[in-house]
């Protein structure tokens, strides 16, 4: 029997290309699917070939960056992982607010079987609970989110007593991507599913699928990185450079094609610019980026070794266990020591160790139900 399922969804493009392979599957079962997302992700959306409808068109950097009232609110870059982890529940818990709206309009013209939210899509609990239909949460990576919930309870205590309710409800069904070697002790049941990589495509050139003679890197600051952000990614990408150039190995920057011709004009010979991460990576001996969720996983993916130097302390605890297995090697975040990063890259490139382990990690996510296999978990909730 045919169903109808929501994915909601917000924030960077990886919330959109996370749950693409789930909802792929599920229109190719011959069920109905469509996406919500804010505007900003609309381009994602169309390419994932995924129907979608706004929620809102204010820009994620507004919940960001104020409260309801319009007041700034300063983001704590050097707070722990508590502080970091209630600011992000809180602006993911504006933005749902700022989203019901549309999306109950949506839903009385197209009502959903199930709704499917992300880690932090907070409107797809109170939008199920006010369809009364179950709610799946997709874990967009293998990063561990609960100290970033309580966050979105406070924000949401307006919309959550409306309901009747003192906290966010529990999802019927919790998928996480995360392999289950990397997954915390204390971690919540989940049903496992593989982690697909998926991301915007574009016309291949054969450098990018084959290899050369040389030992290949790839560096990346996520799709997020500009030049004066307060992060200093850029800076990031091109301290590092300078630190692999003993390595006499290729270097590749996966970074926006905006800052392309500035990365160049830093660096020198490197290829920089955007191009497939899913297609490049199984290509690389080494990864080295700042910690984000979806890069992570699509080396893991891939079964390539890793350097992180985590650009957050939010994203410390799952580089240290991807470390703890044996297929990175993790810096402290913001690690700035001279040579740091050269150092750590050429203890990954001559332990052979990280390969060996790099590729079990491939090995166990490979192992994992696709995102076919899960299609029939979904019917089951909306026909119970």
């Amino acid at each position: 029997m045919s169903m109808r399922v929501l994915f909601v969804t917000g924030g960077g493009q990886a919330t959109v290309f996370s749950p693409a392979p789930l909802a792929t599957a599920l229109r190719g079962a011959g069920h109905e699917i469509f996406m919500a997302a804010n505007s900003d992700l609309m381009s994602a959306t169309e390419a994932a070939a995924i129907p979608a409808v706004s929620t809102t068109d204010l820009p994620i950097r507004h919940f960001i960056s104020q409260d309801r009232q319009g007041r700034p609110v300063p983001p704590p870059l050097d707070a722990g992982v508590a502080e970091q982890g209630v600011f992000t529940g809180r602006w993911f818990g504006r933005m749902a607010a700022a989203s019901l709206g549309a999306l109950k309009e949506f839903t009385a013209a197209w009502r959903p079987d199930v709704v499917v939210g992300g880690t932090m899509t907070y409107a797809a609990p109170l939008l199920a609970r006010h369809l009364g239909v179950p709610w799946v949460r997709l874990a967009w990576d293998a990063i561990d989110a609960t100290h970033v919930h309580p966050g979105a309870d406070e924000e949401l205590r307006p919309e959550l007593s409306e309901l009747g309710l003192a906290h966010l409800p529990e999802p019927d069904l919790f998928i996480d991507v995360c392999p289950p070697s990397l997954r915390p002790a204390d971690a919540r049941p989940a049903s496992p599913m593989r982690y697909v990589p998926a991301n915007r495509q574009r016309q291949l050139e054969p450098w990018m699928y084959t290899r050369g003679d040389r030992r290949r890197i790839c560096l990346t600051a996520g799709s997020q990185v500009t030049r004066d952000g307060h992060h200093k990614l850029f800076e990031f990408l091109t301290r590092t450079v300078a630190e692999l150039a003993p390595l006499d190995a290729e270097v590749l920057i996966a970074a926006p094609d905006g800052l392309a011709a500035d990365l160049r004009e830093a660096c020198g010979d490197v290829r920089a610019g955007w191009f497939p991460l899913d297609v490049v990576a199984p290509t690389c001996d080494l990864l080295v980026h700042h910690g984000g969720g979806v890069t992570s996983l699509t080396g893991m993916y891939s079964g390539t070794p890793q350097v992180i130097v985590p650009g957050a302390e939010m994203l410390a605890d799952a580089a240290e266990r991807l470390a703890g297995y044996g297929a990175a090697v993790t810096l402290k975040t913001g690690e700035d020591a001279p040579d740091a990063v050269g150092a750590a890259c050429r203890e990954a490139l001559s332990d052979v160790s990280y390969v060996t382990r790099a590729q079990a990690l491939r090995d166990e996510i490979t192992a994992m139900p696709s995102p076919n296999q899960m299609v029939g978990a979904l019917a089951d909730l909306a026909h119970r």
